[in-house]
């Protein structure tokens, strides 16, 4: 299997996974709206629009895999309807289109924003912590529906066709250049509290992209994706302490920095692990 379409190419990140597949070796068509700023050597770009069904046909043509991270990347940069409307049906005939080519390996970038802390504005907080994908969905926005919306579409093309589609739920993606903004931030917990500190650098995720469409038996599965570690020099229980005193139902060390976004499925099910931190691009 050693022809990829990716879509998002545009994308924050799109570059790093379709650098990282040419490197393994990969034949890769990457897709987009518009080019990206910079274009990846060794790959192909199309332009499409994937709100048109014949448009995602055309860039799976030779396709053997596919790895879906298009989208309206936030909650409320557009319209509500405006970014339903968008990612669900750009989810919904990429997967078509897989599905007439007969693509048996699929890869959907979801969010972290699914479980509903992200974005609230009711001050919702995790039922526990780590947050794992057995955790309750409770949205607000449109963006995180339309995740639940990808999700639900990924089980339904399982069934159908027996396609295996992996839907990663993201944390807060930082790519390598990135890593230059967290002196700002790394000593104050109230920044990135809505997202609970959590990060993963693009390169892992790309690793992890690889992973899905190499093991079989999988089914429609998703999958959390997050560094071991939060985004904070303050320790796990400093930052509960500080900004979810409410919480009681905590499952990991408080000692430490544990991730309190659990990637412990995606380290079972695909025999995944984060090798790049922030400690180790940042000077303290």
């Amino acid at each position: 299997m050693k022809r990829i379409t990716i879509t998002g190419a545009a994308g924050l990140l799109g570059p790093t996974v379709a650098g990282y597949f040419v490197e393994k070796g990969y034949e890769v068509l990457s897709t987009d709206i518009k080019p990206p700023a910079t274009m990846i050597p060794n790959t192909r770009f199309v332009p499409a629009n994937l709100g048109n069904l014949g448009e995602c046909y055309g860039v799976l043509e030779e396709a053997e895999a596919l790895i879906h991270l298009a989208a309206i990347p936030r909650a409320y940069w557009y319209p509500n309807e405006v970014t339903f409307g968008n990612n669900v049906t750009a989810s919904y005939n990429i997967l078509e289109a897989a599905a007439g080519r007969g693509i048996k390996k699929a890869v959907l970038a979801s969010s972290e924003c699914i479980y509903g802390i992200v974005t609230t504005k009711k001050g919702l907080i995790p039922a526990y912590v780590p947050m794992d994908e057995d955790h309750p969905l409770l949205p607000e926005d449109a963006y995180s529906l339309s995740k639940i919306c990808a999700e639900a579409a990924a089980g339904v093309f399982h069934r159908r066709t027996g396609m295996q589609i992996v839907s990663f739920r993201l944390g807060n993606v930082i790519t390598r250049e990135m890593y230059a903004n967290f002196p700002g931030f790394i000593h104050d917990p109230k920044p990135r509290k809505p997202i609970l500190w959590s990060y993963i650098d693009a390169r892992d995720i790309a690793a992890a992209c690889e992973l899905a469409i190499l093991k079989d038996g999988l089914g429609s599965v998703t999958v959390n994706l997050a560094a071991d570690d939060t985004s904070a020099d303050i320790t796990t229980g400093e930052l509960l302490k500080a900004e979810f005193p409410a919480i009681t139902d905590i499952r990991c060390p408080v000692d430490g920095y544990h991730t309190l976004l659990s990637n412990k499925k995606a380290k079972e099910v695909l025999g995944w692990k984060p090798v790049h931190f922030w400690r180790d691009n940042v000077r303290l």
